[in-house]
């Protein structure tokens, strides 16, 4: 099976500061993977390095077996890469119903479609994206990415001030996007076991190097080399096969 996305020997940084080096890894249709590992490990800028928002400086990203052309941010969104940043990206201002609208659901069978994923947005419709609760906000920031029918979906974050009841529901939606409609997800958590409830296979990034992999069931059997490398005592050379 071709994967929907292939990530090789990517390396990227800011100014003269490298912060990830020879990152390769790749996900499936259908699959969650989760990328795991500390603050500071490169876990985000591995996203943003892959959405083109930051230059590569080494590496290549193939989307469905075709090569994103100069990681710029246009080829990768028209290439079928969503992303749902930290920080939500939501016009404050804006009703949820304008939100959407942005992201092209203006057709009312449109939003029928992203009601039937979000049903908790109906009653909030007209309301300000910047009144919403944490929560709310990060089901309209996912209800905006999976309007675009992307291939691949880029999530950073997505526990971040959540209740684990709302956290739970949202990976609950993630599970049925892979299952019913083979979306491949990448998931940056830092919550390490709603991350390994909700991946198929995970990647554990330290110091921008993967030290790190294997199947859910395969590093719950590592805990230990888990918990390393949350506390930044793991080296390259714990990678795993």
């Amino acid at each position: 099976m071709t994967a929907a996305l292939a990530v090789t020997g990517l390396s990227a940084g800011y100014g003269s500061a490298p912060v990830i080096r020879g990152i390769s890894f790749e996900v499936l249709p259908g699959e969650i993977v989760a990328l795991l590992g500390r603050n500071g490990a490169g876990k985000t800028t591995t996203l943003l390095t892959i959405s083109g928002l930051v230059r590569a400086r080494a590496g290549e990203v193939s989307v469905g077996g075709k090569a994103v052309a100069a990681h710029h941010p246009r080829a990768v969104t028209r290439a079928g890469v969503g992303h749902v940043p930290e920080e939500r990206a939501l016009f404050a201002n804006l009703s949820v119903r304008d939100n959407l609208a942005v992201a092209g659901a203006r057709r009312a069978r449109d939003l029928r479609r992203v009601l039937e994923l979000f049903p908790e947005l109906e009653r909030l419709l007209d309301r300000r994206s910047g009144l919403l609760s944490g929560g709310e906000q990060q089901m309209l920031a996912l209800a905006r990415a999976v309007h675009q029918r992307p291939k691949v979906l880029l999530v950073d974050e997505m526990s971040l001030g959540l209740a684990p009841k709302i956290c739970q529901r949202l990976v609950d939606i993630l599970r049925r996007l892979a299952t019913e409609q083979g979306l491949a997800v990448v998931l940056v958590e830092q919550h390490l076991f709603l991350a390994l409830e909700a991946a198929d296979r995970a990647y554990v990034l330290h110091r921008g190097e993967i030290t790190l992999s294997g199947t859910r069931a395969e590093l719950a059997e590592r805990r230990a080399e888990l918990e390393a490398a949350y506390l930044g005592s793991v080296t390259a050379g714990a990678a795993a096969a």
